[in-house]
């Protein structure tokens, strides 16, 4: 049985691929986060915590995805920022309100430049939705 929530990475020829799945909007926003940093083999240096909070719209749940995701990035590589507890909330119209607690990295394996719309589709299922992201290393 598959799990509600998750992440799992999957071969891909020269970047990396992730499938998500979650029962809603907000919680594959929050289970892509996680698997990203999975990806990456980010450490958190813990002590004192840190909070940041998102604001975004998408035109659609894809657009959001890629724009939270890449927010994420650019707090990594230019702030050295990771996170690991998430309060996220999309409205209808993919406005994303995200409220992020995390600290410091300690350590990072591998670095992902950029978050792609390859073969990018966030999908409805009977267990809530699925997507498959490609990450560009």
């Amino acid at each position: 049985m598959i799990p509600v929530f998750g992440f799992r990475e999957h071969a891909h020829t020269a970047d990396w691929e992730l499938e998500v799945w979650a029962p809603d909007l907000p919680g594959l926003l929050e289970q892509a986060a996680r698997g990203m940093y999975t990806l990456s083999g980010m450490c958190l240096q813990g002590g004192s915590v840190q909070t940041h909070t998102i604001s975004l719209h998408g035109a659609d749940a894809e657009i959001l995805l890629v724009r939270f995701l890449t927010e994420l990035l650019w707090l990594e590589q230019e702030q050295n920022l990771g996170f690991d507890q998430f309060s996220i909330t999309v409205d209808a119209d993919y406005n994303l309100l995200a409220e992020l607690h995390g600290s410091v990295i300690a350590k990072l394996d591998k670095e992902i430049k950029a978050v792609t719309f390859h073969n990018l589709k966030v999908i409805n299922t009977s267990q809530g939705l699925h997507v498959n992201i490609v990450f560009d290393v």
